[in-house]
């Protein structure tokens, strides 16, 4: 089996768990506190981690890691826990599942803009439409109304907010991810995520018993999310590019919809689902730029160093 194939069939498996992440969390928020859901989905989230490097006996690369090494990791993890509250913030706020799924595609856009600012890349005609057809998709999709402060609806700008943050996060992760171990950077934003929702929980003095189909939703999605979503999506970069990755992240919509229809008899206006095709089809488009630049680099230099053994 190729890289590349290694690296589609992780994505594809990632897109699959994470859909359900958006199912199982939306339906154990809907009974408990944020605090309380945190917890539970992220102290299982550890355990299933610890398992897994245990099992594998990845602990013992934990001694190889320098210290720059170190950095990274607690930066992602840093980032990460961020991204991730506002991201279960926006799913507790906003009613179905899918319209914060649809509103996600907007990542692959911010991650285009931030490259452009931040790394000086450039981006071509196709990234550029992709990235105008994205933008579009999710105005479409949160646009409320035509009163001032209400013109968006509730929770989009925790999709925002998520976005970029996860933006600055990947760029550091894609850098840094042949030396880190998938499972240190999913086991080291967990860590952040327990802590803080264990605080929160004291704070506002809730309790830590929940009810019994609150526990099993979370038990199913803490499998699925703090696990798999994140061990895999690692994995996936290591194998294929961010835009690749993106690219296929982007069908895990399609999944939501399905499974937002099954769990909550849920289906998005067609307004929505028409701003909603628009950002998976702007996603294609960005992803389909980068990895034509890529290609068109990698010509470029395969020319280059030709033209130079010539000329030797």
């Amino acid at each position: 089996m190729t890289k590349n194939t290694k690296g589609i069939i992780l994505a594809v498996a990632s897109a699959l768990a994470v859909s359900n992440v958006f199912i199982f969390s939306k339906a154990a928020l809907k009974e408990v506190h944020l605090a309380q859901f945190g917890v539970y989905w992220f102290g299982l989230g550890i355990i299933w981690n610890l398992i897994f490097i245990f099992a594998l006996k990845k602990h013992k690369k934990i001694a190889l890691l320098n210290k720059s090494s170190f950095k990274a990791l607690g930066l992602i993890a840093v980032l990460e826990m961020f991204a991730t509250i506002f991201f279960f913030l926006a799913i507790n706020t906003v009613d179905n599942p899918t319209i914060v799924s649809f509103l996600a595609n907007i990542n692959p856009f911010i991650i285009t803009v931030l490259g452009f600012f931040l790394l000086k890349e450039r981006f071509n005609l196709t990234e550029g439409f992709g990235m105008a057809i994205t933008l579009i998709g999710a105005f479409i999709i949160s646009f409320k109304g035509s009163v001032l402060g209400e013109l968006f609806i509730n929770g989009t700008q925790y999709v925002v907010l998520s976005g970029i943050i996860y933006a600055f996060s990947n760029i550091v992760a894609k850098k840094n991810i042949k030396k880190l171990d998938a499972s240190f950077l999913a086991m080291s934003r967990l860590l952040l995520l327990f802590i803080a929702s264990f605080g929160s929980m004291l704070y506002f003095n809730l309790s830590f018993e929940l009810p019994k189909s609150a526990m099993i939703n979370i038990s199913i999605g803490s499998v699925l999310g703090p696990f798999f979503t994140a061990t895999l999506g690692y994995l996936a970069l290591k194998y294929i590019e961010i835009s690749k990755a993106s690219m296929i992240s982007s069908v895990r919509s399609l999944f939501v919809l399905i499974g937002s229809f099954l769990f909550f008899g849920n289906i998005p206006g067609s307004i929505q689902l028409i701003g909603g095709t628009f950002t998976i089809l702007g996603v294609i488009l960005i992803s389909m730029g980068k990895i034509r630049l890529k290609r068109n680099a990698a010509v470029k230099r395969q020319e280059t160093g030709a033209k130079n053994q010539d000329i030797r």
